[in-house]
């Protein structure tokens, strides 16, 4: 009976312990999301409780869940409303995900949330009011969506509220004043909405507790406040990128607690409050880009200040002395001012200043000599001024210094020794001083160095060979100096050097052996000096070579036929040797100046050589009949084409006139023909402005033509058409596609662009056939870019965007197509331009549709990660996530190697970790955080050679004020006027 029993009780298998109800509650939350990397793989139905599960946390006695964190976890779908059915849940964050849906109206289960976190997601709609009826929530951030609408007025009615993030929405309307009703709130954070331009609201001031306020770019307009005195415990206080006016209040010195006041950006006016003695604890002042007047205030230099900008204002006066008293000063910004004497001696002796620039001022006197005492100095940028004496010795000890910009002084005497070979720096600008001496051999030591301009000065003794050690050159301009002797031969190893200027020095001897080295070469000037032998054959073979210049030599020879295949804007060998015959291209009356005062040189072109007399006369008198013949035949087929235009016009079609014609080069085509080619049938894209058409010319040549339409000469068309001439066909730039002409009437205005064949970045990356596996060829394609887009943002040329309705794709307007030239950003380019593809326009224009410079960074950014990764900018892997989401996520949960491009070879980890970080800076979700294109193009240099640690993911602090860094416009101005 016993054993009976035994075997019954076996057979019948235990009861098992069923998942909890608040377990099968997240279970629907798992459903109702899309989870691409299985983040929620760990969620098990089997489990008695969901206390173990990953981003769930549960009280320890209750075992109830309080807090669900599935943040940066690459979930998408709609808001999980089954979280409120949690009764015990107090925190809910699923920052930075994917979440595509709109709020629910109604939050009234979540009685007892404290803290709801779904900032950086992709939320649509309003925002609920419901929100305020939650009695227990302290935190509420909704920040980094497309959130439309207007501010809740029922948000003023919220008991408990402490921290309110709205920043990078699209919120319009007014900001409403109740929000000074939350007695609680301790920070205020609405900044990057579209607001309508208003005053900011007084009731703000009855924030007593408020410790944070970010208002940048609110549209506020009117004066500040002076009822924000109120705020007693405010630490931050950033009213930066508005529109406000009038003067900065006096009553803000009564803000004791501010650590941080951001003004900068705006149209304030008046002298600085000199009360600003009693705010013992500001760290950070920055009223940069106003139109403020008068003195730096003693009382401000007093204060214990970390960084100080107060450029581009109209500031006059000197610097005071006691600004050198700060121990924590790091950073001091006071270029495009008016100010005048000279810096305070003991500048950076006691303070650990790493970024100076006082630029187009009028200082004078000599350079401190202790601005790198504390050796961490990276930035000295004293350009424009009257500084005289010498460069201080101490200068030449800090190896911390990245930037050396001293162009247009009154500096004199010797560079110091070893500030020649300083090893971080990158920029050396000396251009315009009367310093001597010769160019140290300790230049080898500076393996950083990309840019070394040193012309206008008085160096002499022959150029180091050392120089040619320097692989990250990409620019040399050594002119009007007295160098003597050879060009060294090193140079021609440099492989990345863009632009050779030695002119108007005292150089001799021949061309260098190796010159086909020059593979990144796009300006060769060497004029006026004392230069002999051949012009070699080679130079013809150099691939981007666009500016050549070899007059005032002595070379001699036959001019090599060679050179007809290079695509030249500027082409000078006049007052040299030369002999022979020209090449038959350039034996045009359009190329004479090139070749003038070559007594033996031959041709057809009068003034290049004697004229062979007696037959000759018959044959002209015979050439000058066929010109009337001509003219006649001319004239009638003229009148036959103009009586079928004008049917034509009778029949409704309209014809395009054609006045105002300008050509920037030598052409092989007409404007008529231009005209006649603009047909439906050849339009490859069309923008916001216009369409763009692809012409083949009869001539075999095709060209890009963008057609603006619009007639008023005020309209934005005509502006834009002017601003885009006058900047377009002054750029010579071997990253840019050239304007070739341009034309305009009342009717339409036309620009003419070299052409740029289809193509695409993943087909580059992805073709075996297309060499481009290769990490050397990708950081190149990075770096050409970069030059390219930097080099139109300094010329102020503004990204045009637009969405094709038919694919709804974003599109780069025809024009802003045109100018990004490369072999392969520029085909990627033009693939958008035709609707191919749509590239990196995936977050910034396609979830903000903000569009300024700051957006062509991201963009840049976005191809900088697929060059790394090797991946297309949206991928099945992604989900509904993309590439910029993919690696930062990736990045943090499983490391670098799962980031970078297996194809690619591990030994330049390194170097493709150092690339990887720029792309990261420059696709940060706030655009004041990205660097300037220009500073792109520094840290892409930098990349080369110097080591960095590993990257890391956006910084995730917290910190949504980023302190505002950018540099001065015309720090970008590198190049001499041609």
């Amino acid at each position: 009976m016993l054993l009976f029993l035994s075997l019954l009780f076996l057979s019948f298998p235990f009861p098992t312990l069923s998942l909890n109800q608040e377990g099968l509650f997240l279970q629907r939350v798992k459903l109702g999301l899309s989870d691409p990397t299985h983040a929620l793989s760990n969620w098990n139905e089997r489990d008695q409780t969901p206390c173990n599960w990953y981003g769930i946390t549960c009280d320890s006695v209750t075992q109830r869940v309080h807090s669900v964190d599935l943040s940066e976890s690459f979930l998408s779908g709609p808001f999980p409303t089954f979280l409120c059915h949690l009764p015990s849940l107090t925190f809910i964050s699923l920052n930075n995900n994917s979440i595509n849906s709109s709020l629910p109206v109604d939050f009234s289960l979540c009685q007892n949330l404290e803290s709801l976190d779904v900032g950086q997601n992709l939320l649509v709609g309003t925002i609920p009011e419901s929100l305020a009826h939650l009695p227990n929530l302290r935190y509420l951030n909704l920040a980094g969506n497309n959130l439309t609408g207007e501010i809740p007025v029922k948000f003023g009615e919220f008991r408990r509220l402490e921290t309110l993030l709205l920043a990078g929405n699209f919120l319009n309307g007014t900001i409403p004043g109740q929000l000074g009703n939350i007695s609680t709130l301790e920070a205020l954070f609405i900044a990057y909405n579209p607001f309508t331009p208003s005053p900011l609201p007084t009731q703000l001031a009855n924030l007593t507790n408020l410790k944070e306020l970010w208002l940048s770019d609110c549209k506020l307009i009117g004066p500040i406040p002076t009822s924000l005195s109120r705020l007693s415990r405010l630490e931050n206080l950033d009213l930066s990128q508005n529109r406000l006016t009038g003067s900065i209040p006096i009553s803000l010195n009564e803000l004791k607690s501010i650590v941080q006041i951001e003004l900068f950006n705006n149209s304030l006016s008046g002298t600085l409050p000199v009360r600003f003695a009693n705010l013992t604890n500001l760290r950070r002042f920055d009223a940069s880009m106003n139109e403020l007047t008068g003195t730096i205030p003693i009382e401000l230099c007093q204060l214990e200040l970390e960084s100080l900008n107060l450029y581009e204002n109209r500031l006059e006066g000197t610097l005071p002395e006691s600004i050198a008293n700060s121990p924590n000063l790091f950073e001091l910004k006071l270029f495009n001012n008016k100010l005048t004497g000279q810096l305070p001696s003991k500048l950076g002796q006691k303070s650990p200043l790493k970024s100076l620039d006082v630029s187009y001022n009028g200082f004078s006197g000599e350079i401190p000599e202790n601005l790198c005492a504390k050796g961490v100095l990276e930035d000295l940028i004293l350009i424009y001024n009257s500084f005289s004496g010498k460069i201080p010795e101490s200068l030449g000890k800090c190896h911390s210094l990245g930037r050396a910009r001293l162009r247009n002084n009154q500096l004199s005497g010797t560079v110091p020794e070893d500030f020649w070979g300083l090893p971080r720096v990158y920029l050396v600008e000396l251009v315009g001083n009367s310093l001597s001496g010769q160019v140290s051999k300790r230049i080898s030591s500076a393996y950083n160095l990309s840019i070394l301009l040193i012309s206008d000065n008085k160096f002499s003794g022959h150029m180091p060979m050392e120089i040619g050690f320097l692989g990250n050159l990409i620019e040399i301009s050594a002119s009007n100096n007295m160098f003597t002797g050879p060009i060294p031969g090193s140079l021609v190893n440099l492989s990345m050097l863009n632009r050779l200027v030695l002119n108007g020095n005292e150089l001799s001897g021949e061309f260098p052996a190796g010159i086909q080295g020059w593979k990144s070469l796009n300006e060769l000037n060497l004029a006026d000096n004392k230069l002999s032998g051949p012009i070699p054959d080679e130079i013809g073979n150099l691939p981007v070579l666009n500016y050549l210049d070899l007059s005032g030599n002595h070379f001699s020879g036959k001019i090599p036929l060679e050179l007809q295949k290079l695509k030249l804007n500027v082409l000078n060998l006049s007052n040299n040797m030369l002999s022979g015959e020209l090449p038959p291209l350039f034996a045009k009356e359009f190329y004479k100046n090139s070749f003038v005062g070559n007594p033996g040189l031959c041709g057809d072109l009068e003034g290049l050589c004697p004229q062979i007399r007696g037959s000759k006369k018959l044959s002209y008198l015979w050439i000058l009949r066929s010109i009337f013949i001509l003219a006649g035949l001319v004239f009638v087929v003229g009148v036959v084409w103009f009586y079928f235009k004008y049917m034509n016009f009778k029949k409704g079609k309209k014809v395009i006139t054609i006045s105002k014609w300008r050509s920037f080069h030598k052409l092989g085509f007409s404007e008529f023909e231009i005209a006649d080619s603009l047909k439906e049938d050849n339009v490859i894209g069309s923008g916001a402005s216009g369409k763009v058409y692809k012409v083949i010319l009869s001539n075999g040549e095709t060209v890009a033509v963008k057609k603006l339409s619009g007639g008023s000469k005020k309209s934005a068309n005509y502006d834009g058409f002017e601003a885009e001439v006058e900047t377009l066909g002054r750029i010579r730039h071997k990253n840019i596609v050239r304007l070739w002409c341009c034309c305009s009437n009342g009717d339409c205005k036309l620009l003419v662009y070299e052409y740029m064949p289809n193509g695409s970045l993943g087909d580059l990356l992805h073709s075996s056939k297309s060499g481009l596996l290769e990490w050397p060829t990708r950081y190149k394609i990075a770096l050409d870019a970069a030059e390219g887009l930097s080099y139109l943002h300094h010329d102020c040329v503004p990204p045009i965007v637009h969405r094709d309705v038919k694919s709804n794709n974003i599109l780069l307007d025809g024009e802003f197509a045109a100018r990004v030239a490369d072999f392969g950003v520029a085909k990627v380019v033009e693939g958008v331009n035709k609707g191919t593809e749509s590239m990196s326009v995936i977050a910034e224009y396609a979830y903000t549709l903000r569009v300024n410079e700051k957006s062509d960074i991201y963009s840049f950014g976005v191809v900088i990660l697929e060059l790394v990764t090797g991946r297309l900018p949206m991928d099945p892997e992604f989900g509904e996530k993309d590439l910029v989401k993919w690696v930062h996520s990736t990045l943090d949960q499983k490391g670098v190697d799962h980031v970078i491009d297996p194809k690619l070879d591990s030994n330049l980890k390194e170097d493709i970790c150092r690339v990887l970080e720029v792309g990261l800076r420059c696709t940060s979700s706030l655009p004041i955080s990205r660097p300037s294109m220009r500073r792109v193009v520094n840290l892409l240099q930098e990349a080369g050679a110097k080591s960095k640690s590993m990257p890391k993911s956006s910084n995730k602090d917290g910190k949504l004020s980023p302190y505002y860094h950018e540099e001065v416009c015309d720090e970008v101005q590198l190049r001499v006027e041609s």
